[in-house]
């Protein structure tokens, strides 16, 4: 009689289920899509007192609580002396009422000041001139290669906007966006300190050229999917992958830019990953 020989119990593969919570630890983290505050610190010498702005770009109608409200608190709660929108407020997609909650409310409490953005321009004709009329009725001012002068805190400052490049020929959009630049850099050489609010981050070698000291933008997403301290962004629009602009704080020339992540969330087929949307403070002084 041959013995029978016991075969090994086969031990559970520890690697396997060690590299699953690692991927779990790495990739769950990186799926958050809470809104945080971003702050940006702008040391300018021409401004001794202090100017808060919140930059809201990106929105896309995307929803932030019941009626709004994580958004809006967020927004009070920084007290801010005047509110940028800088472009892609609206969708060409979804529905606007999230958007039109959150400006009819903001508008009763703060100057707000608007730029197109590319997915407003996208919208069709009626849509575009609803979205105008709306903020219209709403006293938000619609920049278009236009430029208001702000009295804040005692200061004087230039404020600029130019249109979306792809909202030329829409109704409100005067001229092309290069010719708006050169319109609004010619009215705002007069000493004060000089914003720009543009929707394109693209553009920084176009506006660096310029005589204005601080630029607000929006459109690159964060670059969708980020690797924070070692990829800032995967891909963006009009840049492509890897873009130079994706998301933060840029400076040339002695022109900063800051570039908004945004607040895009639903509205994006693929999902934010390492790059929560973000609502953007700036504080000048």
């Amino acid at each position: 009689m041959h013995e029978k020989t016991e075969q090994p119990k086969k031990k559970p593969n520890k690697i396997k289920w060690i590299l699953f919570i690692i991927l779990l630890i790495v990739i769950i983290p990186g799926l958050d899509q809470r809104m945080i505050i971003r702050n940006y610190q702008i040391d300018a010498e021409s401004v001794t007192h202090p100017v808060r702005i919140v930059l809201i770009t990106d929105l896309h109608s995307c929803k932030y609580g019941k009626n709004q409200q994580n958004l809006l608190s967020a927004i009070d709660e920084q007290h801010p002396d005047i509110i940028a929108l800088g472009g892609d407020i609206f969708d060409d997609a979804l529905p606007n009422e999230n958007t039109e909650t959150v400006i009819a409310e903001i508008s009763e409490k703060y100057p707000c000041y608007y730029v197109t953005g590319n997915h407003e321009c996208w919208c069709t004709s009626d849509g575009f001139s609803h979205d105008i009329e709306f903020l219209k009725a709403c006293n938000v001012r619609v920049l278009s290669g236009e430029m208001e002068i702000l009295e804040i805190n005692q200061e004087k400052i230039n404020l600029c906007g130019v249109d979306d490049p792809d909202g030329y020929g829409f109704f409100l959009t005067n001229a092309p966006t290069d010719k708006q630049l050169q319109t609004v850099d010619a009215l705002c050489q007069n000493g004060n300190y000089s914003i720009l609010l543009s929707h394109r981050p693209e553009l920084f070698p176009d506006y660096c050229s310029l005589h204005f000291d601080l630029v607000l933008c929006g459109h690159a997403h964060g670059g969708q999917w980020r690797i924070p301290g070692i990829l800032n962004g995967l891909y963006a629009p009009n840049q492509g992958f890897f873009p130079k602009y994706a998301g933060g704080r840029y400076e040339e020339n002695g022109v900063i830019m800051i570039d908004s992540r945004g607040l895009a969330r639903e509205s994006t087929p693929v999902p934010r990953f390492y790059n929560r949307p973000e609502l953007v403070v700036i504080d000048i002084s």
